[in-house]
């Protein structure tokens, strides 16, 4: 219950007039919580009919806050051995889902639909099943996976918030029975400039993609002060869960710009690691706050993106700072 939706105690009537008052008055009450506990119940079947169900998390972020719900197709129960899984798990990075308009002044950021579909649709056929960051971590960390049975994990992340991871990247994983990490900007891309509405942020969650962020409006954080630096990180984070009521437990570097502060101050919000623009695979026994991650250009053919993740796969790992 909100703050302001308080229900304020009845004074004793007095008299027929007050009491016949105090009688509309509860009666109004009793029929507005009718009205919620109704609506609740049908969000709740809404929730369900759509594949809502309890996504694996690692326990860190579980206890940081309420868990996402997972789609139907492809949902699991995942297992825990109790060991700590020592797999590398690549991270691939894209941002636009459309063909780059004329002019654009970044054009290898945008993948078109088709060509993510094929990429995504080669990747299962080589063994591979998108999980979440929190899942990654969970498998890190207590050997808990909700993978398939010959399955090897990937996470298949997107930058920004751009309109289009809604519309055409959401359809593509879904498909497969895939689910997405979505690194939000909280600000400076809004739905007039192509970027995803507040509903659309939530369907992604309603359909199991994990929702991270990487601060209010894409800073360049090794540039700019403490009081700044708290506002991206860490008030972004609270913002976030408050929100979309997740835990946000990772952070993703605007344009992978870091330094010794900026790591501290991620440390410092509660977050369980970052992720960079440094190609490679991420690795359990490597700095979480340093997660390697391969961004996709459009025009990567399915073969050539199977390639270089072979070719990435033995990378050192990121550096201790990095500014482009």
């Amino acid at each position: 219950m909100e703050d302001g939706d308080r229900l304020e105690t009845a004074e004793s009537p007095i008299g027929q007039r007050q009491a016949r008052r105090e009688a509309r008055r509860r009666r109004r009450t009793l029929a507005c919580l009718s009205l919620l506990l109704v609506a609740g119940a049908v969000a709740a079947a809404v929730l369900l009919a759509s594949g809502g169900g309890s996504t694996p998390s690692a326990h860190r972020a579980q206890a940081r806050g309420p868990t996402r719900r997972s789609p139907a197709r492809g949902a699991r129960q995942s297992s825990t051995t109790g060991k700590p899984g020592t797999e590398r798990v690549p991270i691939l990075m894209y941002h636009v889902i459309n063909p780059p308009p004329a002019g654009a002044p970044f054009p290898g950021l945008y993948v078109p639909a088709g060509e993510l579909a094929a990429q995504m649709q080669a990747l299962a056929r080589a063994g591979y099943h998108a999980i979440t960051m929190d899942q990654m971590w969970a498998y890190w960390k207590h050997g808990t996976t909700a993978l398939p049975a010959g399955k090897r994990p990937i996470v298949v992340s997107f930058d920004n918030g751009y309109q289009s991871q809604y519309t055409n990247a959401l359809p593509v994983l879904r498909r497969l029975g895939w689910v997405g990490e979505e690194n939000l900007q909280l600000t400076g891309l809004p739905p007039s400039q192509g970027g995803l509405s507040e509903a659309q942020v939530k369907g992604l969650v309603a359909a199991g993609w994990e929702l991270d962020t990487q601060g209010f409006s894409h800073a360049d954080l090794i540039a700019i002060d403490a009081t700044q630096l708290a506002y991206q990180v860490a008030t972004a984070r609270s913002v976030v869960r408050r929100r979309y009521g997740v835990p946000a437990n990772w952070f993703c570097y605007p344009s992978g710009h870091y330094d010794a502060t900026v790591v501290a101050a991620v440390k410092s919000a509660g977050y369980t690691g970052s992720t960079t623009v440094v190609p490679g695979w991420a690795s359990p026994t490597e700095d979480p706050y340093h997660l390697p991650r391969l961004r996709v250009l459009g025009g990567t053919s399915p073969a050539a993106l199977l390639s270089e993740l072979q070719a990435i796969r033995a990378d050192p790992p990121p550096p201790a700072s990095y500014s482009g």
